[in-house]
């Protein structure tokens, strides 16, 4: 059957306009078409509209349903089958892309329910499943194909780890297997990013001896290498450019220590002590520096740099374009980050947080006093590293940078004095609309700093201080509300236990929606259960979590989340050049990336769906 082609920039589809986010409950859009024949259909219909699609651009999420809907429809078959042939479509949408990168430059992602669950010999190490060939299993079978052609294999899954490797620079694209699940939650964060990407769904997601269009795999993993056609944009040249700048060699480059001696990594883990004690306040801020993170914020200056100054580091020439930026901008993007880090010393000590990136925090491993001086060298070093381009920049442009770092650290801290006072306040009533406005204050500067600098260091005409600040305090309150919500199921990477925000007695809007919903006898309890001495932590985060349920908070909370996101995209909306807008949008995604945002909301009071954080 012909499919007509689609137009992808019809007024109902135009990529990067006025985009509308729909986070919602997509379990009835995740059904595998049973027979292979309808699957090979819908799968011939994709490539077929795919051939059609402007590939300069990845397409969004949003973009991408509406395409699938309608090829759906042409075919008269259900939206159950919406989230299988987003992959189908999306994985012929980068065909071109995966085929034009090396065997030996790509990544063969095999998930860990393909093995045999009884028997398999296989142990699990740092980066996934550490498969033997027995020939027990399908995944021995395609890991021979693929190694033998080049290919890195990887038996995991998740998107965070496949992030790290392609940021890292070892592999450019990603073949794979993976359940519609796992699909689902890494389509925004790898394939809005603009790495080049193709799977092949399982026909299941129970997780046991389930199994795959094996055909299909054996053709995706085969793919020639040959050049491509179009050449579509990606944010991982300007991922990687980020990353660099923390990287020991270019760390030390553009920092350019002031003291001599060894680094920490160098005197063989015997720590603050082995150092010289002159340079050792130096060598403990470069080494935190270097730590952990994902450098969203220096990649977010550098990016808006690059929307405003022509776009060029997203294309096909950009590991080139990115090289070129001067040791000016990479020290401002490197300023961002060295805030940033002096932030999170200071609060880790303020809540006495015991992990930081998977380690013992600084406070907890080389005692307060050092750790306060750490932070006060780093937000000095942050300056410095702006101050002293200040010929190459100009005095001007330096002083605006030096101005925009110096409000927004201040307004942090207004933020952090303000969940402080409240922490430690005998009175506990709190108003949704104060917490928020601690948020505005305490996580958004940090965004708006890194937009703000990349727009100043681009010397762009036209004013963009207001929408970036704006749309900072809009992506900065959701993050910290997303937060809050993450606070309710651990941390894994830093060694957070669930509720302890609770317990630590700090402000957040879970709290403040729950002290608005409750009944007056619910609200007499939650206040006593956080200083509680005599109940243990775990019977106290429980009871008030139930309360939270009882009060509908986690819903209002998602709510609220999605609220301030499509304000965000709102302002987004409305700016000029087209990749400044995309690249809102993107930020807008990889900020608040939330798996358990597809989850159904349960009904909330219509009063919390409609908080706004006043101007501060």
């Amino acid at each position: 059957m012909a499919i007509a082609p689609i137009d992808s920039n019809s007024a109902d589809s135009e990529p990067g306009r006025k985009r509308k986010s729909r986070r919602r409950q997509t379990a009835h859009l995740k059904q595998v078409p049973q027979s292979k024949q309808l699957r090979e259909t819908i799968r011939a219909a994709c490539v077929q509209v795919a051939a059609a699609l402007d590939k300069s651009c990845p397409l969004s999420k949003d973009e991408m349903e509406i395409v699938v809907r309608d090829l759906l429809a042409k075919l008269e078959q259900p939206d159950s089958y919406v989230g299988w042939t987003m992959v189908m479509l999306a994985s012929e949408f980068w065909r071109d892309q995966v085929a034009a990168v090396p065997h030996e430059r790509r990544l063969f992602l095999l998930p860990h329910c393909l093995k045999h669950a009884e028997g398999c010999p296989a142990d699990y190490d740092q980066f996934g499943l550490d498969c033997k060939t027995c020939g027990a299993c399908s995944i021995a079978d395609y890991r021979t194909i693929a190694e033998e052609m080049g290919y890195k294999v990887l038996v995991a899954e998740g998107s965070p780890i496949v992030m790290k490797i392609i940021v890292s620079g070892h592999v450019d694209a990603i073949v794979g297997v993976a359940c519609l699940n796992v699909l689902e939650k890494a389509i925004d964060k790898i394939l809005m990013a603009g790495i080049p990407c193709m799977a092949v769904p399982l026909l299941s997601s129970d997780c046991r001896n389930t199994s795959v269009d094996e055909d299909w795999v054996h053709d995706m993993i085969q793919i020639p290498h040959q050049q491509p056609q179009q050449k579509t944009r990606s944010y991982v040249h300007l991922m990687r450019a980020a990353s660099s700048l923390f990287e020991q060699q270019e760390l030390t480059r553009l920092v350019q220590p002031q003291r001599k001696g060894p680094t920490l990594a160098e005197v063989n883990g015997h720590g603050a002590a082995a150092l010289d004690p002159i340079s050792a306040t130096e060598k403990l801020a470069l080494d935190f520096l270097a730590r952990g993170g994902k450098y969203s914020r220096p990649f977010t200056t550098l990016a808006v740099y690059d929307a405003l100054t022509g776009g060029e580091g997203t294309t096909g020439n950009g590991a080139e374009r990115v090289a070129q930026y001067s040791d000016s901008v990479k020290r401002t993007a490197l300023a961002i980050e060295t805030f940033h880090k002096a932030s999170l010393v200071h609060d880790d000590i303020e809540d006495d947080d015991a992990y930081r990136y998977g380690d013992v925090t600084v406070h907890r491993k080389y005692g307060v006093p050092t750790a306060i001086n750490l932070g006060d060298y780093m937000i000095g070093l942050g300056y410095r590293l702006v101050s002293r381009d200040r010929k190459e920049l100009g005095g001007d442009k330096a002083a605006q940078i030096l101005d925009c770092l110096a409000d927004c650290h201040m307004r942090l801290s207004e933020g952090q004095g303000a969940e402080l006072l409240w922490r430690d306040a005998s009175d506990k009533s709190l108003k949704p609309v104060d917490a928020l406005k601690i948020y505005a204050l305490k996580t958004s500067p940090a965004f708006e700093a890194a937009l703000q600098c990349g727009a100043i260091l681009s010397d762009a005409e036209e004013d963009y201080s207001e929408p970036m600040r704006f749309f900072a305090r809009h992506v900065g309150v959701a993050f910290q509300i997303l937060n809050d919500l993450k606070d309710w199921r651990g941390d894994s990477d830093n060694k957070m236990s669930a509720g302890g925000d609770v317990l630590g007695g700090r402000p957040t809007v879970l709290w403040a929606l729950a002290l608005e919903n409750l009944n007056e006898a619910n609200r007499t309890e939650l206040m006593e259960l956080i200083s509680d001495d005599s109940q243990n932590a775990s019977s106290r985060v429980a009871r008030v979590r139930e309360l939270y349920n009882k009060a509908g908070v986690f819903a209002a909370a998602q709510r609220l989340v999605e609220k301030y996101r499509a304000r965000a995209e709102e302002i987004a909306d409305k700016l000029e050049p087209e990749e400044l807008r995309r690249l809102m949008y993107y930020l807008a995604d990889a900020i608040l990336d939330d798996p358990a945002a597809t989850q159904p909301p349960n009904a909330v009071h219509s009063l919390t769906t409609d908080l706004v954080v006043a101007p501060a």
